[in-house]
């Protein structure tokens, strides 16, 4: 049903209600000459009469109170469809579907998530957590949080933090007695990685000099797994600062290397459009934002 037929519909059942076309006319602002045109178009693409006519009266035929009838409903539809679409544009509501990477699942969210539904108690969160790479726009998904940068240009990406990669393992597994001086010396270890992230480079924090990763024992495809075999005392790996610091700080996992660095761990918002985006896309967007902000 295109707009012109919705259109035609609306002058019908003005002048239904008005009893002339004057009356429609003037009720919707329009010409009687351009209400009589549209009576007559519906008419000839119908095939039928809707209105009886004569110099003074103006009243339904048959087939013009069935139409009468449908006109409503339709009319009433639309007006109720056109309503939901600016109460999403406007009002931040519904369900607000989000990807995380599963490490984000233990908590690194739930304030600003939190902080969202007490603003918005319209809004309801579905949090899909994987580490793999998502398809945004064919699962539906409202807003992504990813890492590092974005292979997808379509996609609309803001920056939300750099945290600080760190090379960590269990003290158990790297004791003191065998402090490493230099990436070189940790051939001999397992090193844990990240099958979905590249963080292969170390660099001197004051000579600059840059030393390659290479080669792993261990490749898993979920960071909190890779910090628990990290835990249990399987290998060394690069891990995010805000993911383990509880750990650092309960002397469950040690830093190696510490005066060499990492490439940053990037984290973005990510949607698939940046204009006409739902209100409730807009309030995640600044929650987020100004979390990480």
């Amino acid at each position: 049903m295109n707009k012109n037929m919705i259109k035609g519909m609306i002058v019908f059942t003005t002048i239904a209600q008005k009893g002339s076309m004057s009356a429609a006319a003037q009720s919707l602002n329009l010409s009687s000459s351009a209400v009589s045109q549209q009576v007559s178009k519906l008419e000839m693409d119908m095939g039928i009469c809707l209105f009886h006519r004569n110099t003074r009266n103006l009243t339904l035929t048959e087939a013009g109170r069935l139409f009468y009838e449908n006109c409503r409903r339709v009319i009433a539809i639309v007006e109720s469809a056109e309503q939901q679409l600016h109460d999403l544009k406007d009002i931040p509501s519904g369900e607000l579907k989000i990807a995380v990477p599963v490490g984000f699942g233990g908590g690194l969210l739930s304030e600003p998530f939190n902080q969202l539904l007490m603003s918005h108690p319209q809004i309801s969160l579905n949090l899909i957590l994987q580490d793999e790479p998502i398809d945004i726009v064919n699962q539906g998904i409202d807003l992504a949080i990813c890492i590092g940068p974005l292979s997808d240009s379509n996609l609309i990406a803001r920056h939300l933090a750099n945290w600080r990669m760190l090379l960590c393992a269990s003290p158990e597994y790297i004791t003191r007695e065998q402090e490493i001086k230099h990436p070189s010396e940790l051939m001999k270890y397992n090193r844990i990685n990240h099958a979905y992230a590249k963080w292969e480079t170390l660099t001197h924090n004051h000579s600059q000099e840059r030393f390659e990763l290479t080669g792993q024992r261990i490749t898993v495809n979920n960071m909190q797994t890779l910090i628990q075999l990290t835990l249990d005392g399987l290998g060394f790996a690069a891990v995010p600062e805000p993911e383990v610091y509880r750990y650092l700080e309960q002397g469950k996992l040690v830093t190696i290397l510490p005066e060499w660095s990492l490439d940053n761990f990037s984290v973005y918002c990510v949607n698939s459009a940046r204009d006409k985006q739902p209100a409730k896309v807009r309030e995640a967007i600044n929650a987020l934002s100004e979390y990480f902000g």
